[in-house]
């Protein structure tokens, strides 16, 4: 990534962080993602019932993604005091299902200190579009379940509930 970009993309990412709703955690991330040429960014929203909170790298990509990009270019996320924070798992996983493997992610702490990794390292055995293609060609030669119904990728996947 140029070095232009890491540097605007961690300006805005640091300014993101600083509208994160981190009341229970206290820990304020924000993030910030290159696409189509644009910056969009996201900070972390926390929520009394901790699953639906919802860390700042996903609200970044999805800024992008409602602007109508489907392609992340490369990412900053600034949190943490004196060491760099690096994104989740769940955040890995979102990232690799918009990023291309060698994506540049640059995770830095408030007070500077910041690493790279791509995409690819950080999450080396993704989970993604190209699996669920497999599965649904080796499963049953096509994604097409009983009355040629498509099947559903949670349920390729079998991870579907039971609820219905």
């Amino acid at each position: 990534m140029p070095s232009s970009n890491r540097e605007r993309l961690l300006r805005a990412a640091a300014k993101a962080r600083e509208h994160a709703w981190a009341p229970y955690s206290k820990f304020a991330v924000g993030a910030a993602v290159l696409a189509g040429g644009r910056i969009f960014v996201g900070c972390n929203v926390e929520n009394s019932a901790y699953p639906l909170s919802v860390c700042a790298e996903r609200n970044a990509i999805a800024a992008a993604v409602v602007a109508g990009n489907r392609s992340i270019e490369a990412i900053a996320i600034v949190g943490g005091n004196d060491k760099p924070s690096a994104p989740c798992g769940g955040c890995r996983q979102v990232m690799a299902e918009f990023c291309a493997r060698e994506t540049t992610v640059v995770y830095a702490s408030a007070d500077g200190n910041s690493l790279s990794a791509t995409v690819g390292a950080l999450l080396p055995a993704s989970f993604g579009a190209d699996d669920l293609k497999v599965a649904a060609g080796e499963s049953t030669g096509s994604s097409r379940g009983p009355a040629g119904r498509r099947r559903s990728a949670a349920r390729l996947r079998g991870t579907r509930s039971s609820g219905r």
